[in-house]
């Protein structure tokens, strides 16, 4: 290119003769000018720098191989570049710490590369919800000041996933909002009274259940009763403001990963449904101090029955 320009070529020539484009060419020389000359050592030093750094990006992690197998099946079990970041330096004290930013360079690196294609990129569609006239409804503004700042255990907010238009059967979702520990349950046969025993079954799991926050849903028109049947207060997002229980939101976009939006929950049964709570609650969680809702819940009970203890 040096040699064609010194013949006073112009760039549409230039270009021709290396079959570039004329803004590939005009790029070139712009990058690669001292003083407005165009300098093929700079251009080569440059070249040859960026080919470097490509070499070694990635090397921190390739250099240790606990650090890298602890990252890879990590990655490849579902949690973010930052979850892991914060995990290790929370509680893997045996690994260097290393930023999420490293981990992402690490994926772009040629080491990283074959890990990076096998992640499949995540896709969240906003489920639409229904909106329907409940009487007697508590509405969220009235919860305690304890539950808004998520002081206690027991406190869940639920939603349900549903089936497709040519699909049946509905997933009950629900997620403590202090612990962050998720419960899931496959209903096949959509009724009031399957969702009461659904929520029945959950409370077996978790008898520390307080108080319920629910969308608008016509599932739940027999809420008194229901409030009844758990010993819980039920609250209500406002019509249109499923972003109120954002906890739950979340786990739904989560468990898309899982269950597709259309799909048909009839082909999905019970240990299926196991398999993704348990994902939900092996996750290292930013707001957890990235220790997992399923160790946040250990925790808790141990606490509580050593508390009983001393009484």
């Amino acid at each position: 290119m040096a040699i064609l320009l010194c013949k006073n070529y112009s760039l549409r020539d230039i270009a021709g003769v290396l079959n570039r484009s004329v803004s590939t060419i005009s790029d070139e020389i712009n990058r690669n000018s001292v003083k407005g000359e165009y300098d093929p050592v700079k251009a080569h030093q440059k070249a040859w720098a960026k080919r470097y750094n490509a070499s070694y990006r990635g090397k921190k992690i390739v250099d240790n191989q606990d650090l890298r197998k602890f990252i890879e099946e990590n990655l490849l079990d579902g949690q973010s570049a930052e979850a892991i970041s914060g995990r290790i330096k929370h509680h893997k004290k045996h690994l260097p710490n290393i930023s999420k930013d490293t981990i992402y360079r690490y994926l772009r690196s040629p080491y990283g590369k074959i890990i990076g294609l096998k992640l499949k990129k995540k896709k969240y569609r906003k489920k639409r919800k229904k909106v329907n006239q409940l009487e007697d409804r508590v509405f969220i503004d009235k919860r305690l000041k304890i539950i808004e700042k998520r002081g206690r255990v027991g406190d869940l907010e639920a939603d349900f996933i549903v089936s497709g238009r040519d699909g049946k059967g509905i997933l009950l979702v629900a997620v403590d909002r202090k612990l962050r520990v998720s419960f899931l349950e496959i209903i096949h046969t959509v009724t009031i009274d399957e969702v009461h025993l659904a929520f029945e079954r959950i409370k077996k799991r978790f008898p520390e259940m307080r108080t319920l926050t629910l969308d608008n849903d016509l599932l739940f028109q027999m809420h008194k009763a229901l409030e009844i049947l758990l010993d819980v207060k039920i609250y209500f997002c406002d019509p249109y403001s499923s972003w109120q229980k954002g906890t739950v939101e979340n786990r739904n976009k989560i468990i898309r990963k899982f269950i597709p939006k259309g799909s048909n929950l009839r082909r999905y049964d019970e240990e299926d449904v196991k398999a993704v709570e348990e994902f939900l609650n092996d996750r290292y969680l930013k707001c957890l101090k990235y220790a997992t809702p399923e160790e946040k819940l250990k925790i808790h009970r141990t606490r509580k029955k050593k508390t009983k203890k001393q009484r």
